[in-house]
């Protein structure tokens, strides 16, 4: 059953994010680069209509560059359905960015936005961006990154921002910050646990060993080199559950008598895995196989639906 966690909050988000979208010229969806696809929120897609939308995304230098050279093209090759409102749909480009060129990275949004604005704009024009995206992607390194400075704050728990918020940058560009939305219902097994995984669901929220055991099958299956390096291994183990108490044994991870702590060896998993310790990971890729519709873009919680975390 997939994982879900939707707060109170993000429903106020959302209506905000709907009554601030006509005002916005260019929309700026901010993904995980480790998992773009899974990050993708249909709540997203909705509300922006017609317009178009810089799919950024984030963390690339943690991803496999090959899957994420491939992600671009993606974006750049795929259809985007007809918002039904009378109007084309919106241009969608795809950029990778990291923390360790922020000049480049702040250089290559900036002139995107001003060349996807939705109007022609003269020099004394004020192109107005939105930035959107789930929780914990990196939208406030983003913002800090395009101000030069820390005007948002980081944390490594999603939601850490909870309101709306404008500010505006040296070239006069308008940006509206929100606070990260999933939608209301996750219909995808292997997309909630991939947003677990990279920590875009909080841990509080979510069965840990499932979740690192879910992890620990995809790596065995996907990047059997990275793990037997990183963890010393001289096989490779047979499945999620074996990697798991070789990672605990070797890394301490026991209880009294020997027995391996797999919550211990989980959080090492985990973490080293979102640390980019483990080397650079994608969890999806473009050729993977056609997912499920996740579905519930449409949908209104009422009050008592909705999980008050």
């Amino acid at each position: 059953m997939p994982i879900q966690w939707y707060p109170g909050h993000m429903t106020k988000a959302r209506r905000q994010i709907a009554d601030t979208m006509p005002l916005v010229d260019v929309v700026i969806e901010v993904l995980d680069g480790r998992m773009p696809l899974a990050c993708e929120n249909p709540v997203v897609t909705e509300l922006r209509t017609y317009r178009p939308c810089i799919k950024v995304l984030s963390k690339s230098d943690l991803a496999d560059p090959d899957v994420t050279a491939a992600w671009i093209r993606y974006f750049a090759s795929v259809k985007h359905p007809n918002p039904g409102n009378g109007m084309p749909p919106g241009k969608v480009v795809a950029i990778a960015i990291t923390t360790d060129r922020p000049g480049e990275s702040k250089s290559k949004l900036l002139k995107l936005c001003k060349e996807l604005a939705l109007h022609p704009h003269g020099p004394n024009k004020t192109v107005r961006s939105m930035i959107v995206g789930i929780p914990n992607v990196g939208k406030s390194t983003l913002i800090n990154t395009l101000m030069d400075r820390k005007v948002a704050k980081v944390g490594d728990e999603p939601a850490v921002t909870k309101s709306q918020q404008v500010v505006t940058l040296s070239n006069g560009m308008t940006l509206f910050d929100n606070p990260g939305i999933m939608w209301p219902k996750i219909e995808d097994d292997d997309v909630s646990y991939r947003l677990a995984f990279g920590g875009a669901i909080p841990d509080s929220a979510i069965e840990y060993e499932s979740v690192a055991l879910w992890g620990a099958e995809y790596l065995l299956d996907c990047y059997p080199q990275l793990v037997t390096a990183r963890y010393k291994l001289k096989s490779l183990p047979v499945d999620g559950e074996a990697l798991l108490v070789e990672i605990g044994k070797r890394r301490g991870a026991l209880r009294s008598g020997g027995v391996v702590d797999m919550h211990k060896a989980s959080d090492v998993l985990i973490h080293d895995f979102r640390a980019g310790t483990l080397g650079r990971i994608s969890l999806e890729s473009p050729d993977d196989p056609p997912r499920e519709a996740r579905g519930g873009a449409n949908i209104d919680l009422d009050p008592g639906d909705i999980d008050e975390q």
